[in-house]
């Protein structure tokens, strides 16, 4: 969709700000430029809707040579996002994410139509913000009122400048979920300037890792972190990539171990001898369809009565899927030895910190030898 080709960017007084640029970005694809502050990444990003010309070089969308468009007539068809919104102070929410179908001369209704349903989409009720001024409005809420508005006139291509820079860790996090649900369903192709490479690494189908005017490493966030291109790289992303690949490795059905289990109406004397002549302290509790009831301790079955009665709540569970991060966190809330993984109700297995640990490793091998998870074989804790 997008296509640089030895772009480069040189101003008057000698200044490179980016070199022979050459990269693709597929349709519908996110990719994040990543680097330090004047190493090129918001230049190469302007220079996509012409608000920067280059010195040389060529840059397409969609096939076509952005340097024979109109500007204007290629800056409405490009969607656009800032740090700091730029939202018109005396139009209201509606109006402002109206804008570019307004000026593309769309009847009211129908533009106005169209914003209804993009603040719907951005999770931003229109019967209740769409009168509101962007000064009645949190940061958050402005930054959802600018990806709406850059999505309003259904633009092919979506470039954001520093998008969620602007406001505090935890409105970041909760915007970076609800872009990554929107960017499912709607599959723009994008390109998202940042300085936080965890950002990058969390967001992007590809990242692209400046130095000084050029792009050091181009790849997906997994081989950026486990298989750094250079040293410049290794050092830009930090001593704990490891740590920051979790957040990118997902959970599959091989990383899990298969723990004893118990039905709820089984009678809790019998589960007792069972766990017992198996060496085993616990069990998690499933019915006959291997949905998860939640799970018993061998102390609790001395009890008597039926397993069903006396079993606990399974409070430490994530879904099959996602991040090996999100798996690490949900074990330290809940200071549990495992965490359930689950298919809907469907009980699949547990991944303990031997497993995710194997799981991290197989992750940065296959990237490397370039082959699935599953085909990496090696000794590991877990089968010690």
């Amino acid at each position: 969709m997008i296509r640089f080709e030895q772009v480069t960017k040189r101003y008057p007084d000698g200044t490179t700000a980016v070199d022979g640029l050459s990269f693709e970005v597929a349709e519908g694809e996110l990719v994040t430029l990543v680097g330090p502050s004047g190493c090129g990444k918001t230049t190469t990003m302007m220079m996509v809707n012409r608000l920067i010309e280059p010195t040389s070089g060529r840059i397409t969308v969609g096939g076509e040579d952005i340097a024979r468009v109109d500007p204007v007539r290629l800056r409405r068809r490009i969607g656009y996002v800032i740090q700091q919104v730029g939202l018109f102070p005396h139009r209201t929410v509606l109006d402002n994410t109206a804008t570019v179908p307004t000026l593309l001369g769309w009847k009211r209704a129908r533009a106005r139509a169209r914003a209804a349903e993009l603040l719907d989409l951005v999770g931003l009720d229109p019967k209740t913000y769409g009168s509101r001024y962007p000064e009645q409005l949190s940061g958050g809420q402005r930054q959802r009122v600018g990806v709406a508005r850059a999505l309003a006139a259904d633009p092919p291509v979506l470039l954001m400048d520093e998008p969620f820079g602007a406001v505090d860790p935890v409105v970041r996090e909760q915007l970076q979920d609800e872009f990554l649900r929107m960017q499912a369903a709607v599959r723009k192709t994008v390109l998202l300037v940042t300085h936080d490479i965890e950002e990058a690494v969390r967001l992007g189908d590809r990242i692209a890792v400046y130095g000084e005017g050029r792009i050091e490493q181009f790849d997906t966030p997994g081989t950026v972190l486990g298989a750094p291109a250079t040293s410049y790289v290794a050092g830009f992303v930090g001593a704990d990539r490891g740590l920051k690949r979790l957040s990118v490795t997902e959970i599959e059905p091989d990383d899990l171990e298969q723990p004893q289990v118990a039905r709820p109406d089984e009678p809790a004397e019998r589960a007792l001898a069972r766990l017992r002549a198996e060496g085993a302290r616990w069990a998690v509790v499933l019915d006959a369809d291997g949905n998860l009831h939640g799970w018993v301790g061998i102390d609790e079955l001395t009890a008597g009565g039926t397993v069903g009665a006396l079993a606990h709540r399974m409070t430490a569970w994530v879904p099959v899927g996602a991040p090996l991060k999100q798996a690490f966190g949900v074990m330290l809330q809940y200071d549990a030895g495992w965490v359930a993984v689950l298919d809907g109700a469907r009980f699949l297995g547990v991944l303990t910190p031997a497993k995710l640990h194997e799981a991290l490793r197989r992750s940065v091998d296959a990237d490397a030898l370039g082959v699935a998870r599953g085909q990496v074989r090696f000794d590991s804790v877990a089968d010690a």
